[in-house]
């Protein structure tokens, strides 16, 4: 399969990918780990793109699109890819486009996964981070055996400064001012699916039906 995954951050495009990943052993690709892929490969997009990051300036689109080309025709993305987090505006998604023209290859479908604001909220301001290993927990679904503790390597589980209510609150306004609109982009070029479930296991399930898994 070759989709991209919408959806404002804690939507669960992760969690959808990794179990989308498993079934036909499509590739998960963000726009980071193509960048650090290309950086600690050491290729001349890769070098140009590190001098970005380190000056902790935006990486330009037409460095971002050079890299996607390069790791769109690597041999692990012949079986399919998961486009997470990529495109984030309609620039990019108009350079996508004309992209895989250039490279004779064609997306199944853009999925918009469609989850109330407030279970984003619920969800987000919940979650704990191990300082140690970056195990993920939740007080309330999944919370670490001891208070505080991580259960694998024992160091200190923490909420993270992105994760409280204002600074989530703040990356949604953010996300639903530059990337909502990719998704009347791809309703118009008719590769739009929606999908409002808050269960992933129900993502998924509606996922492989549109496409025939």
């Amino acid at each position: 399969m070759k989709l991209i995954l919408l959806g404002a951050p804690g939507a669960g495009k992760g969690t959808v990918a990794k179990m989308l990943t498993a079934i036909d052993g499509s590739v998960q690709i963000s726009t980071g780990d193509i960048l650090r892929g290309a950086v600690k490969e050491g290729t001349e997009l890769g070098k140009q793109a590190e001098a970005f990051m380190k000056a902790g300036d935006l990486v330009p689109d037409e460095l971002i699109m050079g890299i996607m080309k390069e790791r769109l025709q690597e041999d692990d993305c012949k079986a399919g890819y998961l486009l997470d987090g990529f495109p984030r505006t309609i620039p990019q998604a108009e350079q996508l486009k004309v992209l895989l023209e250039e490279i004779g290859d064609k997306l199944d479908a853009a999925v918009n996964l469609d989850v109330p604001r407030e279970v984003i909220l619920d969800r987000l301001t919940t979650r704990r981070t191990c300082v140690g290993c970056g195990a993920i927990y939740n007080v309330k679904s999944m919370p670490p055996k001891v208070e505080g503790v991580c259960d694998k390597c024992g160091a200190e589980v923490v909420q993270r400064d992105d994760e409280t209510e204002e600074a989530i609150s703040n990356r949604l306004d953010v996300y639903n001012e530059k990337t909502a609109p990719l998704a009347d982009f791809y309703r118009n070029e008719g590769m739009l699916m929606d999908v409002n479930a808050t269960s992933s296991d129900a993502v998924v399930d509606a996922i492989k039906a549109k496409i025939g898994l």
